[in-house]
């Protein structure tokens, strides 16, 4: 996508009175199904759709670079202006700050995954069949407010089996690795230190993940949880200050299981 200067645009950019809505549908860029020989858009019936193309424009975007799949952070990143090469922002963070959860200065966030693990502590079902947002909260709100070590620990319900998890406390660092392995089969991961400041934050989020473990054990299939992507609230412009542009966001599931 080629690299943007923010500040440049942050210097032009005027506020205007114009409306500007961009509408986001995840999955819609299937390739064409070998049967029929369509994609799913040309296979489906979606007069709105068409109508909105028909007085559009119409093209490609490559979010990062070709030949790069992007992941939801640089993905959402691009799609608001940002290089996401260089503006990086973790999981953990945009899960938190994606329900409005205040994170402070220091806080330590990942995204979490209720799953289903057998006897012998194999991951049969990283997702937990999908549990309802409803049992989600129950299992979070058994597991909040924690102390570990002096740091407050608070399990955050998303939607569905996902939820956040926020640290707080002093001398935390991120860099530390995931317990997701993204896999089943295998056994949840040891969360290790990337460097000699995390030893403490591993430890921490170990000893938390000993505990979630006992208490979910009796509430299969979300009898465990998986956490990636730790990280703190990032530190770059917001959208308001480059584009002078006063933005609200709308996210939604779809209603139906797929």
């Amino acid at each position: 996508m080629g690299s943007i200067n923010l500040q440049l645009i942050k210097e032009l950019s005027k506020p205007t009175p114009s409306k500007i809505i961009l509408l986001v549908i995840d999955g819609m860029g299937g390739l064409p199904d070998i049967s029929s020989g369509k994609t799913e858009l040309e296979t489906a019936s979606i007069p709105n759709i068409d109508a909105l193309a028909a007085r559009g424009i119409c093209g490609l975007s490559d979010p990062v670079s070709p030949g790069i799949t992007a992941g939801s952070a640089p993905g959402h990143l691009a799609l608001f202006g940002y290089d996401p090469i260089i503006y990086h922002i973790g999981r953990g963070a945009l899960e938190a700050m994606g329900i409005d959860y205040p994170l402070q200065p220091g806080d330590i966030a990942a995204r979490g995954n209720f799953c289903t693990v057998d006897k012998e502590g194999l991951i049969t079902d990283r997702r937990a069949g999908r549990i309802s947002t409803e049992q989600s909260s129950k299992l979070c709100a058994l597991l909040n407010n924690m102390n570990i070590d002096g740091v407050s620990v608070y399990a955050l319900p998303v939607k569905d089996h996902r939820m956040a998890l926020v640290i707080r406390g002093d001398n935390l660092n991120r860099d530390i690795t995931d317990s997701d392995p993204q896999q089943i089969g295998v056994t949840p991961l040891k969360v290790k230190a990337n460097s000699p400041d995390a030893e403490r934050t591993a430890s921490i989020i170990n000893k938390f993940l000993e505990r979630a473990k006992d208490i979910l054990a009796a509430y299969n299939p979300a009898n465990m949880l998986l956490l990636r992507g730790f990280d703190e609230k990032p530190k770059f412009p917001t959208v308001s200050e480059i584009y002078k542009l006063k933005p609200a966001a709308i996210a939604s599931y779809p209603c139906i299981g797929v």
